[in-house]
């Protein structure tokens, strides 16, 4: 059964409230009167009504000032407010407008025109409450549609470490006698055991992720302390050059998870060289930091961090599913869940991470960090973004 739509009138004449009143109730409206101000705040919090036709003209506080608070309301502010004005100028509708009015109807009110634009509204409010609805079950679906593909790919590597441990395993038994097909056996085991030990890891750290704690760090100290823990975890030959100057500026982050995310961009890119190509010989990782000034108030100032490299790029293939997990260039058997991690790890310092082929060959990476801390209702909309 449709619910019957809720309308506040509010008018210091009673005359014009009753006019309304009448002609809305024989269209099947509930009708709520106030005849000031003070009494249309206290009864449109407690009716929420569909539509509020507010005067503006009217004694002690007018109508402007009613809609100011109730913009200002969280419980009300998405409640359209169409006015009733006696002016005619383009100023007055746009103040009213400005205020956040949907609507205005000039005096004499014709009944009719009236009606007409309160239905108006209710169809728009309930559009979009079902756009609302709708939005939220897509998330949903979304989520579990996540969830299920996370499990997919975990349940799908680890079988397949596990038929190659199983595989070794037997090959062990087979060589008592060998010893040198033992030690490769053992090995190749040892290898098998070490990614299963990683993948869970990996997990564990996004599960985490929502109870990192942030500080201030200065940036040029992130930077260089994330390098020195690339190069004590991966002892590689890897040519990172870092552009100078580095701004000078400090970021509220959590510097081990920022050096694990950095790490992560880095190898990812060295390895983006095939072996024994031209680009291999020299195998440059390119990291630059620019301090992006916010360009409207909305907006804050946030810091921008790109890695490069000449690699083989971002094949076709997987170039729209790149940060999901255990999507990879590579074949060997579970493999895949770095970019996953960078993804979820910036998202949850308030930043974000994005891959973009490099002109001439190669990739680029680009890492966004806010400068200042995130507040409460940006991490409600991050949570609520991730969730889609």
């Amino acid at each position: 059964m449709k619910k019957e739509p809720k309308i506040l009138v509010v008018d210091d004449q009673p005359i014009n409230v009753r006019l309304l009143e009448k002609k809305l109730q024989r269209c099947g409206i509930q009708v709520f009167s106030a005849f000031s101000g003070p009494d249309a705040l206290v009864l449109a919090k407690e009716t929420v009504p569909d539509v509020i036709l507010l005067d503006i003209m009217m004694p002690g506080m007018d109508g402007l000032e009613v809609c100011r608070r109730i913009k200002e309301d969280e419980s009300l502010c998405d409640i359209p407010v169409i006015f009733i004005t006696a002016k005619t100028s383009k100023e007055g509708k746009i103040e009213g407008l400005g205020l956040g009015a949907a609507d205005y109807i000039t005096k004499p009110v014709d009944l009719d025109e009236t009606l007409a634009r309160i239905n108006t509204q209710i169809r728009i409010q309930e559009n979009h409450r079902v756009n609302l609805e709708l939005s939220q079950r897509l998330a949903e679906s979304r989520q579990h549609a996540a969830i299920a593909h996370v499990t997919e790919g975990i349940a799908h590597n680890l079988n397949n470490l596990l038929g190659v441990v199983v595989g070794y395993m037997d090959l062990l038994k087979s060589s008592i006698n060998n010893p040198e097909r033992l030690n490769r056996s053992c090995d190749q085991l040892e290898k098998a055991v070490k990614r299963i030990v990683d993948i869970v890891r990996e997990l564990t750290t996004i599960s985490q992720f929502d109870r990192v704690r942030k500080s201030p760090h200065p940036l040029p100290d992130l930077l260089a302390s994330s390098l020195e823990r690339f190069r004590k975890e991966h002892p590689v030959g890897a040519n990172i050059q870092l552009a100078e100057p580095v701004p000078t500026v400090s970021i509220h982050t959590n510097a081990e998870l920022f050096e694990d995310i950095l790490g992560r961009l880095v190898i990812n890119a060295w390895e983006s060289y095939r072996n024994g190509s031209k680009e291999a010989e020299n195998k440059v990782v390119e990291i630059t930091a620019r301090h992006i000034e916010s360009p409207t108030r909305e907006e804050r100032p946030s810091i921008e961090i790109t890695v490069a490299d000449r690699g083989c790029g971002i094949p076709a293939r997987i170039r729209e599913s790149v940060f999901e997990p255990f999507v990879t260039t590579e074949s060997a058997v579970g493999r895949g869940m770095g970019l996953t991690i960078v993804r979820h790890s910036i998202q949850s310092l308030g930043g974000s991470v994005g891959l973009k082929s490099r002109q001439g060959g190669g990739t680029v990476a680009t890492l966004s960090h806010p400068v200042t801390p995130q507040s409460p209702e940006e991490a409600a909309e991050k949570e609520e973004a991730v969730a889609q």
